[in-house]
């Protein structure tokens, strides 16, 4: 039965609203979306999975004029620092791709949309971070 899959293993879209997870350690709280052996902070080697906040602020950003074939150009990528802690870089969606819209500072909340879809029928989901009102 097709359904849908993310398109990153740190997006959960299965268990309440979508949000994203890092691999936290246990000695620091440094936050990490990829697999660790040891921390690159402090150099601990114990992780625990931690449910990551959906909403945070834009803390830098550059507007992206030339992109892969097929991406399409221009569009607003971002380093956003979450709210509670971690940070992660995002396109920024549902925004002018300039510097008028687009502030530093800015809140934003998490959302996702449809990627592609395989010869199944299965939906790949990426995610984004969107203006907050």
């Amino acid at each position: 039965m097709p359904g849908t899959i993310p398109l990153v293993d740190y997006l959960v879209l299965d268990d309440g609203d979508p949000h994203l997870v890092s691999n936290t350690c246990d000695a620091c709280g440094a936050h990490f979306f990829d697999r660790r052996n040891a921390c690159a902070h402090c150099g601990g080697a114990a992780f625990s999975r931690t449910p990551l906040a959906r909403t945070g602020v834009v803390a830098s950003f550059t507007i992206v004029y030339r992109a892969a074939p097929g991406v399409p150009a221009p569009f607003v990528s971002a380093k956003v620092d979450l709210d509670g802690g971690g940070s992660v870089l995002a396109n920024v969606v549902g925004v002018e791709p300039d510097p008028e819209h687009v502030v530093l500072g800015m809140p934003v909340q998490l959302t996702t949309y449809p990627v592609g879809t395989d010869d199944e029928g299965v939906e790949a989901v990426g995610f984004g971070f969107a203006p907050r009102n």
